[in-house]
């Protein structure tokens, strides 16, 4: 039954898609693909800060916080508990989905802008 269900999924959103990409001029795909990016900006930039800012909150008052710790943040996570893991797994999957949002938005307004050409 999962399978079934999985398959007509697939078809429904390819013929989504399909019907979209002959619906939709470039111009509008242009516009809701900036959209699409501004959405990731305003979601991921916001939490994302926070995010950086409870995890050196919390690692900092254990352990001395290496230069350039924001780079790779997540080598941090092993100085947490399990409790503090919890108070900043939101922040972290809020500001990810935000970063994949605006990476998927500015590579659609590009390939709508390479369309339009």
């Amino acid at each position: 039954m999962l399978e079934a269900t999985l398959v007509f999924a697939a078809v429904g959103a390819l013929g989504l898609l399909l019907l979209l990409a002959s619906a939709l001029t470039a111009p509008v795909l242009i516009m809701l693909a900036i959209g699409l990016m501004a959405l990731g900006i305003v979601v991921g930039v916001p939490t994302g800060l926070w995010y950086h800012v409870m995890l050196y909150r919390i690692v900092a008052a254990k352990v001395p916080v290496p230069g350039r710790w924001w780079l790779a943040p997540t080598a941090l996570h092993v100085h947490l508990t399990d409790a503090e893991t919890r108070r900043i797994r939101l922040w972290y999957r809020l500001g990810g989905i935000g970063f994949v949002l605006s990476i998927a938005g500015g590579l659609s307004a590009i390939a709508a802008l390479l369309i339009l050409r």
